[in-house]
């Protein structure tokens, strides 16, 4: 890596130590107000923002980006709004840090507790979405975290612009400089650089597909909560209600397919595959969806894609559908632990005893019954905002809220009392 983007990046590393160090004991009514400004200074600034989204999206046309890419990069005036608000809810929202989580008195008259406190310093690693920017920001400034971000290539000038925004909202209420810092190069050097910044960094949170997976996963020395990546399924099960599940089949794929929580794979149970599968395809495929199947699926409806083994695995973010029957709730169980990437998993079936197997067999993040998976989403949930989906068992797992940017520390209080 250039000598001199490394000299940057130990900087910033620098500055949000010591940007960390102060909001460890920043008030509250400081954190909220800086949100506060954050969110006003965006509405106010939305045309430059705007602008600068216009060039990522000419640019990622001219790079042939994906419809669905396209649709994750584009910022308009409702998206910044959104983003305002979400900044918003996440000042109203209680602060983590100094909740007790518990206190007792031990035998020897020692009062033991545990207290919520900042993890310190966040980095990010994320793609195609510039409203992570903004997202990431300001749930870390509330935990009392400093951050520095790393967005994609294809969001590099707006990503430029929010961050910049941000960041003088927040410096003027008196937030240090380096509490929001964005890695301003596209150079993916820098981005494996971040994942071995030890002495800088307490936690690294990779937000991306396959490849960014696969970069940590070699590169990380730093401590990280892999997020974002989901293989998502529906599953309809033999006591299904049939109306009920074409609507969520049809929302978890179609509402918005290039994000981490839509479905990319439709289970079906042979039991009433010939009834649902003409008519819910039929319906996708008018919707513009690409359907990729089995071969028993391909004996009902005969106009569809044959799927491959890799289909089973693909995260597609695209209006793309990979449909298989199963013969019973087992299968479907199996199929999902061994394909699915643990983020959101959906059955639609009216069989108590069928939901409550599905709930507590499918290793997932986030287990639906009868609902769409494309709730999975911390403002959804009541978080606010998120800083990401983790898809893993620690230290977090789902939507990444308010309380898993903090760690707890354990404060003793006594009265001379010495171990003998």
């Amino acid at each position: 890596m250039d000598s001199r983007l490394e000299k940057i990046l130990l900087e910033q590393g620098k500055k949000a130590r010591e940007a960390a160090r102060f909001l460890a004991t920043a008030s509250t009514t400081l954190k909220n107000e800086a949100l506060f400004a954050m969110a006003d200074s965006l509405e106010a600034r939305s045309a430059e923002i705007i602008a600068a989204n216009r060039k990522d999206l000419e640019e990622g046309k001219k790079q042939g980006l994906s419809a669905a890419l396209l649709e994750r990069l584009t910022l308009n005036e409702e998206r910044i709004r959104d983003m305002a608000q979400g900044l918003r809810e996440i000042a109203v929202l209680p602060d983590p840090v100094g909740e007790v989580v518990g206190m007792w008195k031990r035998p020897n008259g020692l009062d033991v507790g545990r207290v919520r406190t900042p993890i310190g310093v966040v980095g990010i690693i994320y793609e195609s979405r510039p409203n992570v920017t903004a997202d990431a920001a300001g749930l870390c400034l509330k935990a009392g975290n400093a951050i520095l971000l790393r967005g994609g290539e294809e969001a590099i000038n707006s990503n430029r612009m929010i961050a910049a925004v941000i960041a003088a909202a927040a410096h003027k209420c008196g937030i240090p400089d380096g509490a929001i810092q964005l890695v301003d190069s596209i150079d993916r050097e820098a981005a494996v650089f971040m994942m071995k910044m030890n002495d800088y960094l307490d936690v690294l949170i990779p937000r991306g597909g396959k490849g960014l997976k696969q970069a940590v996963t070699e590169n990380a020395s730093v401590p990280f909560i892999m997020t974002g990546m989901g293989n998502c399924h529906v599953y309809v099960d033999e006591f299904a209600d049939l109306v009920k599940a074409q609507e969520i089949v049809f929302n978890a794929k179609v509402q918005r397919p290039s994000v981490c929580n839509a479905a990319e794979t439709l289970l079906v149970h042979n039991a009433v595959a010939e009834e649902f599968l003409p008519v819910m395809l039929d319906r996708l495929q008018k919707a513009g969806v690409e359907i990729r199947a089995c071969e028993r699926t391909r004996k009902i409806v005969a106009d569809v894609k044959q799927a491959t083994p890799e289909d089973w695995d693909e995260e597609y973010l695209d209006l793309i559908l990979a449909v298989k029957i199963v013969d019973t709730l087992e299968e479907a169980v199996k199929h999902i632990n061994e394909h699915g990437t643990g983020h959101s998993e959906a059955i639609v079936s009216e069989s108590y005893g069928n939901v409550r197997y599905f709930m507590s067999a499918v290793d997932a993040a986030a287990v639906y019954a009868n609902a769409s998976t494309r709730f999975t989403d911390g403002n959804v949930f009541g978080f606010g905002a998120e800083i990401g989906i983790s898809t893993q068992k620690l230290h977090a797992r789902g939507p990444m809220g308010l309380q898993d940017l903090t760690t707890t520390k354990f404060i003793i209080y006594g009265d001379g009392q010495i171990r003998e």
